[in-house]
């Protein structure tokens, strides 16, 4: 369904979804992410890669479980969403409107985007 990596080195929160979600999933999910948030240590202004190129988009219920459980996790630095589903990047953009958020095809292009240090010369690449 899931797997949630902590990458010190890079303050970086890397999460890959693989499955739908259902309520009890969602909770399991929620709890564990915010459960390991603390133990690792982490503390806002992390970066945060969620690769969800593989599974579909969420049913509706889930996306708004999923929402209401994490609405106040602690604010990341810079997000960077995988998919390459124009329904997922819809239902992305419905839920999770952070101006330091930005939507990739590749799980490269958004670990390149996630680590690189001057995010308006990226931006300004990525725009040419």
């Amino acid at each position: 369904m899931y797997a949630i990596e902590f990458d010190h080195a890079l303050n970086l929160v890397d999460i890959r979804w693989t499955g739908l979600f259902d309520e009890p999933t969602v909770a399991a999910y929620a709890d564990e992410l915010l459960r390991r948030f603390r133990t690792e240590g982490f503390r806002p202004g992390y970066r945060l890669s969620m690769d969800m190129s593989g599974c579909t988009v969420q049913p509706a219920i889930a996306a708004a479980a999923i929402h209401a459980r994490l609405g106040t996790f602690p604010r990341a630095s810079r997000i960077a969403i995988v998919t390459a589903s124009a329904i997922t990047r819809m239902q992305v953009r419905r839920f999770m409107t952070q101006p330091y958020l930005r939507l990739f095809d590749s799980a490269v292009d958004a670990r390149r985007w996630l680590v690189c240090d001057d995010i308006g010369e990226r931006d300004e690449e990525r725009a040419a």
